[in-house]
């Protein structure tokens, strides 16, 4: 892990990041004025945004208890995990299996501040945490191997992280290439925002124009094509908040499905 000269070094607060914009539109409190005044001018172009958030925060947390739960998975790869909140993967599964590993991967800097948060395990299990990119996947699953035995199967976790990456970065091939490390039996759970709404489309173009990060949306379709080769589990891809609600659950789908998660079994 980076020390904290090196991620102090690193730390922007005059121009808005995509962890803290989007702990932001969750209600958290680990964000600066500049994300804030950018997380308004999203909310009053497109103020669904925020239950978009909390959609995509809750099927992380469906999707982590069906791959302990139900398909056993004891390891997770967390790509782009942004800054701690309520449920967070490791907690979501050693809570139903205390002896699972998780690795966290970012690059962004006030997520490296918050790592020691990351890094409470159960006695039983483990976490660690990387401080790397997405597009250098490689190096994720070299350090990954110091904590995950990639001889058995493995959960990885990509929410929101393949949208920050522009087509002309080849986000398809980052996806084949670490789904193609992980062995037969793993799962990958995806999720993240479409092209549905136009002004979903303002709002992100307006948030892209100002922030040190980028965001790009797409089809549905599109973002199908990440998982390809694997056996979606039922439902498929869908509208976030319809994989696998809760029993009784409150959330309601945005009819424009403007967020999809999908979760795939490589076998």
């Amino acid at each position: 892990m980076t020390d904290q000269r090196d991620w102090r070094s690193r730390l922007q607060t005059d121009r808005p990041h995509s962890a803290r914009v989007w702990n932001y539109l969750l209600g958290g409190k680990d964000h600066y004025p500049v994300d804030s005044e950018i997380g308004d001018a999203i909310l009053r172009t497109f103020p669904e945004i925020a239950a978009i958030a909390r959609q995509q925060r809750s099927f992380l947390v469906r999707a982590v208890r069906y791959l302990t739960r139900e398909a056993g998975i004891r390891q997770f790869l967390d790509i782009g995990t942004g800054l701690p909140t309520a449920n967070n993967t490791h907690e979501v599964a050693q809570g139903i299996a205390p002896d699972s590993k998780v690795v966290y991967v970012d690059n962004d800097p006030i997520v490296l501040a918050h790592a020691d948060a990351l890094l409470r395990s159960t006695p039983q299990g483990e976490c660690a945490y990387l401080d790397a990119d997405v597009r250098d996947p490689q190096k994720i699953l070299s350090q990954a191997a110091g904590t995950l035995d990639f001889d058995q199967p493995i959960g990885l976790i990509l929410l929101g992280i393949m949208g920050q990456l522009p087509d002309d970065e080849e986000p398809e091939r980052i996806a084949a290439e670490l789904i193609d490390a992980l062995p037969q039996g793993s799962y990958v759970a995806l999720s993240d925002g479409t092209d549905s709404s136009d002004k979903l489309k303002v709002a992100i173009e307006a948030y892209n124009a100002q922030s040190v990060n980028s965001y790009h949306l797409r089809s549905r379709e599109h973002i199908g094509r990440f998982l390809q080769g694997l056996r979606l589990v039922e439902p498929g891809l869908v509208k976030s908040a319809d994989w696998r609600p809760e029993p009784g659950s409150a959330e309601v789908a945005l009819d424009q499905g403007n967020a999809v998660g999908v979760v795939g079994l490589k076998g």
